[in-house]
């Protein structure tokens, strides 16, 4: 009697392993995501072996630094930490039709115009769609070969006998291993597809990019563990029915984090925006109530952005707080800020917040702009134009410092505006500087 393969039950949404089969998983309990894989019998190394790494001491391990390749956009060359790392693998995430494709078509087209200097592994798009989008780009695709394949064993293999400047995978969740029983997309063969790729990068010395969709929540679908597994984590952000897309870094081995790159969808494909103050400062209305701009820190850049608000009586006994761009919870707290240490009543008014552009602002150095803004709409006055802002601002309504004030301010005095409130423990030479210690001052010194 022929004996039986051994198997285990792996949950699609945690990764977690069982022997046996459950309608709900034990760890997550997530119900109906156990799936039988073949379970491999795990073998060590010995000494001697093929695969076997000794160890090195510091001394033995040269400096010298990774050789880049460029991406040919030196914006995006910036979140990268200065181009793509030789045996370095990528992951970019982005919504649907976000534009992931069209920015890896251009990427390698960029990377030399050689014969086979890219390889574009695609299990989403034939050949002839992919040729349709660089035909719209203005990509002759010489340098460029596609292949259309969802097999890893089958993209590593043309891989190696190619050896390409660049691999691309889109995207990852079409990615399949045939020894793993799950289906593609499933965390079993997200996890193993990846595992596979990573190590023929640093075998070969190849930079791979890999495209990953998101999930409702905005996370990369798949395991979390993919996202500690790769070199570089990118997500490409913006409104897919706008005009702004913003490629931010979130993790990056070889460079600074959370550095972006501001890029405009055009029908020639994503164009470099080298001044993105200018860009999203470009439209808005100096004499609008509401309107304050603030400078934020974006990896080793300083943006200005324009942030909005505009309150209104609410008919509702709860006013709502709606904010884009920055935290809700932080937009509560500054409201009862305003409202307790600034004598601002927001208590019947519904108050809602926008950060201008789709650029989304994390850092407390936002608080100040954003309640200058709020405090406009309430007085139904507008800020002087020629007025920036940044600092924390505490629950006593006193104004904090935030980091790298100098870089904020070099950037203010670029844009030529005349004046920016900054924390009053900020060291400043700059004329235009005005050191506030309180929101009540920051408010005598903004408005006309």
């Amino acid at each position: 009697m022929p004996s039986r393969r051994a198997s285990e039950f792996v949950c699609d949404q945690c990764g977690s392993r069982t022997a046996k089969w459950a309608g709900r998983c034990p760890n997550c309990g997530e119900w109906d995501s156990l799936n039988e894989v073949a379970s491999h019998k795990k073998t060590s190394l010995k000494e001697g072996s093929i695969g076997f790494a000794k160890p090195k001491t510091l001394s033995e391990v040269s400096a010298s630094g990774y050789p880049r390749l460029s991406a040919g956009m030196p914006e995006v060359d910036r979140v990268f930490g200065g181009g793509l790392v030789a045996g370095s693998m990528t992951l970019l995430g982005g919504e649907p039709g976000i534009g992931k494709s069209t920015l890896l078509l251009q990427m390698c087209d960029n990377t030399g115009k050689d014969q086979n200097t890219a390889l574009y592994a695609s299990g989403e798009e034939s050949p002839h769609q992919i040729k349709m989008r660089a035909t719209r780009l203005g990509i002759n695709g010489n340098s460029i070969s596609v292949l259309p394949e969802v097999s890893v064993g089958s993209i590593l293999n043309v891989a190696e006998s190619m050896k390409p400047k660049l691999l691309i995978i889109d995207s990852i969740q079409t990615a399949h291993v045939e020894e793993v029983g799950s289906a593609p997309g499933s965390v079993t063969q997200i996890r193993e597809s990846a595992a596979r790729f990573l190590r023929f990068a640093k075998n070969t010395q190849t930079p791979i990019v890999i495209a990953g969709h998101v999930t409702k929540e905005g996370n990369i679908a798949g395991p979390r563990a993919l996202e500690h597994l790769v070199d570089v984590v990118l997500y490409l952000e913006g409104d897919a029915f706008g005009a702004w897309r913003i490629l931010r870094g979130v993790k990056n081995r070889f460079g600074a984090t959370f550095e972006v790159a501001v890029l405009e969808m055009r029908h020639s494909g994503l164009i470099e925006i080298t001044n993105p103050s200018e860009a999203f400062l470009s439209e808005r209305q100096k004499s609008a109530p509401g309107s304050a701009i603030a400078v934020t820190i974006e990896g080793t850049r300083a943006l200005m952005v324009e942030v909005q608000a505009l309150v209104n009586r609410t008919v509702y006994s709860l006013p709502k707080r709606i904010s884009n761009g920055i935290d809700s919870n932080r937009l509560t707290m500054l409201v009862a800020v305003l409202d307790r240490r600034a004598n601002l009543p927001t208590s019947d008014l519904d108050i809602y917040v926008n950060v201008v552009g789709g650029l989304r602002i994390a850092e407390p150095a936002a608080d100040l702009p954003v309640a200058l803004a709020i405090a406009s709409s309430i007085r139904d006055t507008p800020i002087n134009p020629d007025l920036a802002a940044f600092g924390e601002i505490g629950l006593s309504g006193e104004i904090r410092s935030v980091s790298v004030p100098d870089i904020r301010i070099d950037e203010v005095n670029r844009m030529l505006f005349k004046s920016c409130l900054v924390p009053k423990s900020v060291d400043s030479n700059w004329i235009g500087s005005s050191k506030i210690s309180s929101i009540r001052e920051a408010l005598d010194e903004a408005f006309l």
